[in-house]
């Protein structure tokens, strides 16, 4: 089971323990987050769409980080322009504690599942 969450701009595929570096979160460490779920793929079920309401993707933040140096160099050669500057990205990393999908839901989907199976034969 997985899913994939948008935060920061940028979209992720996670699953439930895993830890990652995401763009900088506005909590602080020990506190737990939701985070935007955009698809999610159980063991028999895909949801998207409407029915992502039903679906909980939470986080702990473990700690706030920053990104290596980036180094940015502008030269005109024949002009004696030079310019150097640099940027550390402030990030967050964080690890999933759940994702869940809600119980009507996944009760439909079971239902749903059976009476397929039962069509088919």
């Amino acid at each position: 089971m997985y899913a994939i969450v948008k935060t920061g701009g940028k979209q992720y595929r996670v699953e439930e323990g895993q830890s990652l570096l995401v763009e900088k979160l506005a909590a602080d460490e020990g506190a737990k987050v939701a985070l935007e779920p955009l698809l999610y793929r159980g063991d028999r079920e895909i949801v998207d769409g409407a029915d992502l309401a039903k679906v909980k993707v939470e986080a702990r933040i473990l700690g706030h980080e920053r990104g290596p140096k980036l180094r940015i160099v502008k030269f005109k050669p024949k002009r004696g322009y030079k310019r150097r500057t640099g940027h550390r990205q402030d990030l967050t990393r964080i690890e999933i504690t759940s994702i869940r999908l809600g119980a009507a839901r996944r009760a439909a989907a079971r239902a749903a599942a059976t009476s397929d199976e039962e069509a088919s034969e």
